[in-house]
């Protein structure tokens, strides 16, 4: 059996980067091939798994220095039936590639939005002037590169070599240990784990809705790794709650947490438990 993986793409993106060693570890653990599938967005990515035209999808979801990926977060939450089967930690390093001969020459940059800020430094000191200009990928613009002396792109040294392309400089990210949360998501249950992730919303406008239910899991000593908002887009103040717990939700403990939790929230989704394996 070929196992397909959904990706941002086109290739050299850092999604594509995990999906490959993703796809490296399912095949010695299980034996089965992989083939990746480049979508054009990330939403795009989760979409074409939720449909069934590809069996995993692996998505950034937070990045150590620009935080959460938040249309990762929002289309999970609007299709509702992916569930995670891993996480994975995969190191970021930025390069400027570019024909042009020195910095002076460059009079606009491309790249993701998160390259761009994760840059921003960097682009601050030796670029200060130049216009940005985000794309849907890291690798998006790189033909602009191939025909142009005046352009570059942030993106991955596997990109540049790919490509064929000059870098200009390496690593530009403005901190040393850049690095970014993936998700494996797919239509099948999710197993065990040493994690937890959800999505909620309460009734606007009510005193104490969120108190409530990080009361519950800090009555049975439950850690929440993480915990942020999102607009629900329905109105002006509405908002959805994510969170990760330290927690697998088969314990006992974690499952009464969350029967619990249900009973103070107008709708409650669980993406699943997993485990985080780190690439190199």
């Amino acid at each position: 059996m070929t196992v397909s993986i959904a990706h941002l793409g086109p290739s050299g993106t850092y999604a594509e980067a995990a999906a490959l060693a993703y796809a490296k570890s399912l095949t010695q653990k299980t034996g089965e091939d992989a083939m990746l599938c480049p979508c054009s967005s990330i939403s795009q990515t989760l979409w074409t798994v939720a449909k069934g035209d590809a069996n995993i999808g692996v998505v950034p979801v937070e990045n150590s220095i620009e935080g959460s990926v938040t249309v990762t977060l929002d289309t999970l939450w609007q299709i509702g039936s992916l569930q995670i089967q891993q996480a994975l930690i995969l190191p970021i390093s930025h390069a400027l590639i570019s024909q042009a001969q020195n910095f002076a020459d460059i009079q606009v940059v491309y790249s993701h939005p998160q390259g761009l800020a994760q840059c921003q430094g960097w682009l601050e000191k030796y670029l200060p002037d130049v216009p940005l200009i985000a794309k849907n990928s890291t690798t998006e613009a790189l033909d602009h590169v191939r025909d142009e002396t005046h352009t570059a792109v942030i993106s991955s040294l596997r990109a540049a070599e790919l490509y064929q392309l000059p870098v200009l400089a390496y690593p530009i990210n403005d901190y040393p240990d850049n690095c970014t949360r993936f998700w494996v998501v797919s239509l099948q249950p999710s197993g065990a784990g040493k994690y937890t992730s959800l999505g909620f919303s309460v009734p606007a406008n009510v005193p104490g809705a969120l108190a409530k239910p990080l009361a519950i899991f800090a009555d049975r000593g439950i850690n929440l790794s993480r915990i942020e908002s999102r607009p629900s887009k329905r109105s002006l103040g509405d908002y959805l709650f994510f969170m990760d717990l330290e927690a697998d939700s088969h314990e006992p403990s974690v499952k009464s947490a969350l029967a619990e939790l249900k009973t103070f929230t107008e709708t409650l989704k669980v993406f699943g438990s997993y485990t985080l394996l780190n690439l190199d």
